[in-house]
């Protein structure tokens, strides 16, 4: 029972071992998710969501249904007492009393942490803000392991929005976590963070390539030497050395101008022309909804995986909702030597902190007038410290020595 009671806040939340644990888990469940398992009849899942969702909310209540338990549902909060100006503490403390396990989404960052802290039951994030999405990691970590067989030495390209897609900053971990490559391709300014590049090359050991265009394959000396310094109109050639391309959409509100937004995504699009000179077994995913970076053509290639990757999500959470609620334990196995393993956060003394706040205004501690800013040490640089809700860095007025 070694995930039953337990939160999912973060994709840091689970080790490796456990990860595996819950994907042999969903193999079962796979099998039974047409016709569904009775073992939680008398649990309810309350699915509080702040922001719209299509897959997630339904994939969690269509997997509590499939168990056998019930759902209430909150798919629009400013129909509930939040519009009020109820908290997430006093909102998730009143649902605990209905409910025997929580899905969150909301639109601040550290939002489902502060769930988590206050709720007496299991808290599942479904999404806070640009923040993290761990079930939708899992789900994508289960469709390379499903088609795949591995993670090990597989080179994966992570392509759109790395700044604000949530969904890739957790996958981006997930992926390094078991000895993948990654590549990050974006627009300039929509860049992953800075911090989250950092972490993975300190901690996880994993360098990525970066570029802002599929295009700027051309640029690279190695990929010049392999074409011998041919040139070619189309230079995908990109994408022959990936197993994975994992598509985001390149979001319009981003750019400053039209101009910039339609120069911009047409560097990101893939069609059948684009696909047609990647490996014959890549796989193309996408976290869903798309608008044009994915051309309908390419639904009919066997390459394109993004429904067969949505429709996992219902065996992963029917998983992960039965582990932690207890009626169905995922058995771990003994880690190996390198595996990742959650570790106890180490918190700065808030009285040494001079009243420093978290510079993330889309952090919850701005906008959540009871939260006291707390923050963490990190391990990839000594005079740096994160918020404990958002984990934005910030340069700690401590210095470097006080976490001896």
């Amino acid at each position: 029972m070694a995930l039953e009671g337990r939160d999912l806040v973060s994709i840091f939340d689970l080790s490796d071992r456990e990860i595996e644990a819950i994907f042999d888990l969903a193999d079962e469940m796979d099998e039974h998710k047409d016709v569904g398992l009775k073992i939680a009849d008398g649990s309810i899942l309350c699915t509080l969501f702040y922001e719209p969702s299509t897959r997630t909310r339904l994939s969690f209540e269509a997997a509590m249904e499939r168990l056998g338990g019930g759902v209430i549902s909150v798919a629009d909060a400013s129909s509930t007492s939040v519009a009020k100006g109820e908290t997430i503490a006093d909102t998730v403390r009143i649902i605990e009393s209905y409910a025997d396990i929580i899905v969150i989404r909301h639109p601040l960052e550290g939002s489902a942490r502060v769930a988590a802290d206050y709720a007496s039951v299991p808290v599942i994030n479904a999404g806070d803000g640009a923040h993290e999405h761990p079930t939708q990691t899992l789900l994508d970590l289960y469709t390379i392991w499903r088609e795949k067989g591995k993670f090990r030495d597989l080179s994966v390209a992570l392509v759109g929005d790395l700044r604000y897609g949530r969904t890739v900053h957790s996958l981006a971990f997930g992926l390094a976590r078991f000895g993948a490559n990654v590549t990050l391709v974006s627009p300039l300014g929509l860049e992953m963070p800075a911090p989250l590049v950092e972490r993975l090359r300190k901690e996880f050991g994993c360098t990525p390539t970066q570029c802002h265009s599929l295009a700027d394959v051309v640029t690279d000396p190695k990929s010049l030497k392999r074409r011998k310094g041919r040139q070619k109109a189309l230079a995908t050639e990109l994408l022959a050395t990936f197993d994975a391309v994992y598509v985001t959409r390149v979001q319009k509100e981003r750019f400053e101008s039209d101009e910039a937004y339609q120069t911009a995504k047409q560097g990101y699009a893939i069609t059948q022309e684009v696909l047609s000179r990647a490996q014959a077994d890549a796989l193309v995913m996408h976290p869903l909804p798309r608008v044009d970076e994915l051309a309908y053509e390419l639904d009919r290639d066997p390459r394109a995986v993004y429904f067969r990757q949505a429709a996992f999500g219902l065996p992963v959470r029917m998983a992960l909702l039965a582990a932690l609620l207890g009626k169905r334990p995922a058995k771990v196995k003994r880690a190996r030597k390198g595996d990742y393993r959650p570790e106890p956060r180490r918190e700065v003394d808030f009285r040494k902190m001079a009243q420093l706040k978290c510079p993330n205004p889309r952090c919850v501690t701005n906008h959540e007038s009871y939260l006291r800013p707390q923050f963490t040490f990190v391990k990839h640089a000594a005079d740096t410290v994160a918020c404990a809700y958002c984990e934005h860095e910030v340069r700690s007025p401590l210095g470097s020595d006080e976490r001896r």
